[in-house]
């Protein structure tokens, strides 16, 4: 402030504030007329006709400015020099007379357009901010905001300029530093992947923050393990997880322990970055020769190591070099490290937990699927599963029945994680109990339902801090049930895709499957049922996707891959579908056979006592046409006997026997009545009673199942032909 009173109060801009009185006599402009110009406007009255400064502008603004001042005549050339507090400042004489733009070493064709243009129009530049070097300082090139204004009159020559140069260079520096975190925060993190998050990162600071960035993450993070607590022992070995520069030292993927007595060992020991002036003669790059070549093939000069750390926990390291013409780093850029760093590593440990939940969530899945799907001489089986992000919640089943029939589940549990592969695990264990009692796949389904449901009843009462509490339980499942004896095939689904037929003659059609409710739906709708003929050679293409719509093209693959194995036409959709892995895909594939008519036997009965012997006999010459073993063929007659005798005593006509001879032999007994057979365990005084305990005792298995018509009750004892 001049001693005589007159000032002026400036914001960061230039443009006036306050205006004293005597500044009002200096400018000839009143105090309203001067607030919110900017101070290049006052230069016009600033500057004499010689270029030089008048003696009460250099009072007013060149002593208390924290701009410099400048006056260029037409060619551009300094003519005065005022300002930083000092009425000129202490740069060398040579800057006089020197042209503006190679002074300051300004890029040359882009400012002197700035300046010539300001020259021809008369129009002025405000707040042009510029990189720039001053001289006779031998700090980094600085940046400057620069303010055009013409003056009137000036010597001979015509027109000049005034040139109003203020630093700004933190002002600037912040600005960039928080655009590269705001970069850093919005790409980094999106994925719930290490290693994407790590090529994240190098995408965002290079070339924003620097010309060189190595990620180097520790092994197990990598695969989900906790990171281990600082100081980080030195045999532990580490990913080179992402890189973007020039040279890299080591290949991307590589593990390998880092060398000791390095920065980069020594900022896993105490968790502290490290700015480092990258000399040739450096003691720690003789520890690492191909680091130690790469720096000097990619000419780096300036460093920062910086360890991604969490509560103490070490995940790896990152390095920062900047290279050739880039300014060395700085006290300041390790703040802004530091603060990118903690952003990663809080990313990385998300992306690590999620990745311990997935491997975890895989291994459980992996464990409740079927290890070896049941090998049935009905149907040949191959399945395609294309696992997208995380463990998903599909599942199939292939489950023999009596009678040469199989049971072909799909089903699909929204969501992922180890949730959603528990829940998978519950219902597959609970439809193979419902399989076991033999129900017709709508009851089958409905049952299936009623247990969803349960379970989705439990986990709408856990506690509200529970975060699965708020996530609804929803799945949907498809069962077919196929029977190789008279080549049907019953459908019903709750809430999936309608299944898929390719013929043997190449025709092929989507089977309208009514659709019922999803499991653990709303409401207790029915599921029905549609059966459908399938001739022997016929594919059934089940999945929990829409992979057998038009415009997914799977479907023309199924019907030209009809003469190629089931494990060749599961490779060719999973060509096709190589880029379709946003979600878990499953595919079922069943090309059925039908069971020859010599394999099975069928007569009616009396339902008198003669029924039995009749039976007994008949199935004895049927198990000899089979070639059936003596022993076994006894056993066979005996439980014929017991199954005959039950239906005679309890059931009601019209009574058949049925033989079925596939891997096992099954006898089953059919008649009208609905009541269930009970197992008794008999007295040693009863006379009666031992049927069902006998043909368990000698059976591997036997059941009833019911029908429209009565019920079946039927035994499987396990028996082949002798050739």
């Amino acid at each position: 402030m001049p001693g005589d009173g007159s000032f002026m109060l400036l914001a960061q801009d230039g443009r006036v504030i306050e205006w004293s009185v005597s500044a009002e006599e200096t400018f000839g402009w009143s105090a309203r007329e001067a607030e919110g110009r900017h101070i290049s406007e006052l230069l016009s009255r600033a500057v004499d006709g010689e270029g030089r400064w008048t003696s009460a502008i250099v009072e007013a603004l060149s002593t208390c400015s924290p701009m410099i001042f400048h006056v260029l005549d037409a060619d551009l050339r300094i003519l005065e020099v005022s300002g930083v507090c000092t009425p000129r400042p202490s740069y060398p004489v040579s800057v006089i007379g020197g042209v503006f733009t190679e002074v300051y070493e300004l890029a040359v064709p882009a400012e002197e357009k700035v300046a010539r243009d300001v020259l021809r129009s008369g129009r002025p530049v405000l707040d042009h901010v510029v990189r720039a070097r001053v001289p006779g300082d031998d700090r980094r090139a600085r940046y400057y905001s620069l303010s055009y204004i013409r003056v009137q009159s000036l010597r001979a020559d015509g027109a000049g300029l005034v040139v109003l140069a203020l630093d700004v260079s933190d002002r600037v520096q912040a600005a960039q530093r928080l655009r590269i975190l705001e970069a850093v925060r919005d790409r980094v993190g999106e994925q719930l992947d290490v290693i994407a998050t790590c090529r994240a990162l190098t995408d965002a600071v290079v070339p924003a923050l620097c010309g060189i960035a190595v990620v180097e993450i520790i092994d197990g993070v990598v695969r989900g393990e906790d990171p281990p607590l600082a100081p980080v022992e030195g045999d532990v070995r580490l990913l080179r997880a992402a890189f973007r520069g020039v040279v890299s030292a080591h290949p991307v993927g590589e593990v390998s322990r880092l060398p000791d007595a390095t920065p980069f060992s020594r900022v896993l020991t105490d968790l502290r970055p490290r700015l480092i002036n990258v000399k040739p003669d450096a003691p720690w790059l003789s520890a690492d020769p191909a680091r130690a070549a790469s720096i000097a093939q990619s000419d780096a000069h300036s460093l920062i190591v910086a360890p991604l750390a969490l509560r103490g926990q070490a995940m790896g390291v990152i390095s920062f070099y900047r290279r050739g013409a880039e300014e060395p780093f700085e006290k300041g850029d390790l703040d802004l490290t530091a603060d990118v760093c903690a952003h990663t590593a809080l990313s990385i440990d998300n992306a690590r937990r999620y990745t311990r939940e997935r491997t975890i969530a895989a291994t459980l899945k992996r464990r409740l699927l079927p290890q070896r799907p049941a090998v049935t001489t009905a149907v040949d089986i191959a399945h395609l599963r294309l696992p997208g992000p995380g463990a998903g919640g599909a599942w199939f089943d292939v489950i023999e029945l009596s009678g040469a029939r199989t049971a072909l589940v799909l089903g699909d549990v929204a969501g992922r994680g180890v949730a959603t592969a528990t829940i998978m695990g519950q219902l597959r264990t609970v439809i193979h109990s419902l399989a076991a009692l033999d129900l017709e796949p709508d009851e089958l389904m409905a049952r299936l339902s009623d247990t969803a449901a349960r379970l989705a009843d439990e986990r709408a009462a856990l506690p509200a801090g529970d975060s699965l509490q708020a996530e609804p339980l929803t799945a949907g499942c498809l069962i077919a049930v196929y029977d190789a004896v008279d080549q049907h095939c019953t459908m019903v689904r709750a809430g999936l895709w309608d299944p898929y037929v390719v013929y043997p003659d190449g025709r092929a059609t989507v089977v309208r499957v009514p659709e019922g409710p999803v499991l653990a739906g709303h409401g207790h709708a029915p599921f029905p049922a549609t059966t459908v003929e399938l001739p022997e050679g016929s594919t059934l293409a089940l999945c929990n996707e829409d992979l057998l719509m038009p415009t997914c093209q799977v479907g023309p693959l199924l019907v030209a891959g009809i003469g190629d194995s089931l494990d060749e036409v599961c490779d060719t959709v999973a060509y096709a579908l190589r880029d379709r892995d946003e979600t878990e895909k499953l595919l079922l594939l069943a090309r059925v056979k039908a069971l020859p008519a010599d394999r099975v036997m069928i007569i009616t009965l009396p339902t008198r006592n003669e029924a039995a012997p009749l039976a007994r006999s008949a199935a004895r010459r049927q198990l000899a046409a089979w070639s059936i073993p003596e022993e076994e063929a006894f056993t066979a007659e005996l439980v014929v006997s017991e199954l005959v005798g039950n239906a005679v005593r309890y059931g009601a006509p019209p009574l058949q026997l049925r033989l079925v001879l596939d891997r096992h032999l099954t006898c089953e007994v059919c008649d009208a009545a609905q009541c269930a057979p009970h197992l008794k365990h008999a007295r040693t005084v009863d006379e009666d009673g031992r049927g069902l305990f006998i043909i368990a005792s000698l059976a591997d298995n036997w059941g009833t199942r019911y029908g429209p018509d009565g019920k079946t009750v039927w035994a499987q004892l396990p028996m082949s032909p002798s050739t």
